[in-house]
């Protein structure tokens, strides 16, 4: 969808004039929309919430209202206690395995806190630490999922394509895994996880990389194929140990192609919601920007340059310039490439620079999506052009997870 950035900038404005930079908003509209595309590509598979790329509870507790959504993948245990415990969702399957041992002993010792939290294992040694803290005779049975990575290694594995997650790559594998867990007491076998990453989490369509784009694609069209027989076989070879509540899959970036894999029950989103600069590169669907910060002009260093006072907020993963923060309104800044984004002062080039004064904003789009929450305590919620609330996020509660 086609934005109109100067109607945009006057309406983020209006509505944050009372407000001192930085700030974040979010732009319900525009969140409410990306939610409501996200479960029609899901084509009526129901979409389970990334925790980790909304971080505020009031905007996870707005999309788990939402037809076609139910049930949250958190990052950590203890930020899945804290959602259960506080009504966000009594279904959170914890994302990654855990080591956290309080948080693990105070899973075993609520019987209902058990049964709303799933953990996460690849490895009978993770079963192995949770029997340590809490033996199986004192505690609940503990919903597990079991991850299958779903990276892609051609050539007779001699070429990996994806992240490095977890050790159980083939169907055999995750049978065995499966009958690990089901021989063992104190434990419940409920589900399976695989995250896509290289289709999911990687754009097909790179700016001013065209040849880039094209191996990507490739890439992505040979995964799909291997990932759909090699899933299924996984899927049937763990339910010969176990009933399965859910086979999960995907994210933002595959939600249609990972809900047309018939082993697929449940899809995880959550950067889709927000719409961080990273989805702008992918083909088959961009979300509507709907998280943006803002920064207050402060000096005006030389003719065509307007500084910023902070702006380095910078995303995890491979240090590129990927990774930075993007003026985007108004249109026709950029950073400077010898400072990028810093901490304390960001200078801007660029067409509209000469326009700007000190005190004026500029908007900002964060790289990812949740992220941006670890900079501020809470979200100014923008509907229109008012802020209608204004709500914590998780650092504003008082929680930092990782």
């Amino acid at each position: 969808m086609a934005i109109d950035r100067d109607k945009l900038r006057e309406r983020l404005d209006r509505a944050t004039a009372h407000l001192d930079p930085p700030y974040a908003v979010v732009d319900l509209s525009a969140f409410d929309a990306n939610a409501g595309a996200l479960t029609g590509r899901a084509d009526g598979k129901p979409l389970r919430v990334a925790s980790k790329s909304v971080r505020v509870r009031e905007l996870l507790t707005r999309v788990l209202g939402r037809p076609g959504w139910q049930g949250v993948m958190a990052f950590t245990l203890p930020e899945a206690v804290w959602l259960a415990r506080s009504g966000v969702s009594d279904d959170v399957l914890v994302a990654y395995p855990t080591a956290h041992r309080a948080g693990l002993a105070e899973l075993a010792a609520d019987p209902a806190l058990a049964d709303a939290v799933t953990l996460m294992v690849d490895d009978p040694a993770q079963l192995d630490l949770i029997d340590e803290v809490c033996p199986p005779a004192r505690r609940p049975a503990l919903r597990v999922c079991l991850d299958l990575d779903a990276s892609w290694r051609p050539l007779r594995g001699r070429v990996h394509v994806g992240v490095r997650r977890s050790p159980v790559h083939s169907a055999t594998a995750a049978g065995a895994l499966a009958a690990a867990v089901a021989a063992r007491p104190g434990f419940r076998l409920v589900g399976l996880m695989s995250y896509e990453a290289q289709i999911a989490g990687l754009g097909d369509a790179p700016p001013g990389q065209a040849v880039l784009g094209s191996a990507i694609r490739v890439a992505q069209r040979g995964s799909y194929r291997e990932l759909l027989a090699r899933r299924s076989d996984a899927v049937a070879a763990v339910r010969e140990h176990a009933d399965l509540e859910f086979v999960n899959g995907g994210g933002t970036g595959s939600v249609a192609a990972t809900s047309a894999d018939p082993a697929v029950t449940e899809v995880t989103a959550g950067s889709g919601l927000y719409g961080p600069t990273l989805f702008d590169a992918y083909r088959a669907w961009r979300p509507t920007p709907a998280a943006f910060f803002a920064c207050a002009v402060v000096r005006r260093p030389a003719p065509g340059l307007a500084t910023v006072l902070g702006g380095g907020w910078i995303a995890s993963g491979q240090a590129a310039s990927s990774r930075l923060p993007r003026p985007w309104l108004p249109d026709g800044l950029k950073l400077l490439g010898a400072e990028g984004a810093g901490e304390v002062q960001t200078p801007l080039a660029g067409d509209a620079a000469d326009g700007l004064r000190v005190g004026d904003r500029v908007w900002f789009r964060h790289a990812k999506a949740g992220e941006m929450c670890e900079h501020v305590n809470e979200v100014h919620l923008v509907d229109g052009d008012a802020v209608v609330a204004t709500v914590p996020t998780y650092r504003g509660e008082g929680h930092a997870f990782l």
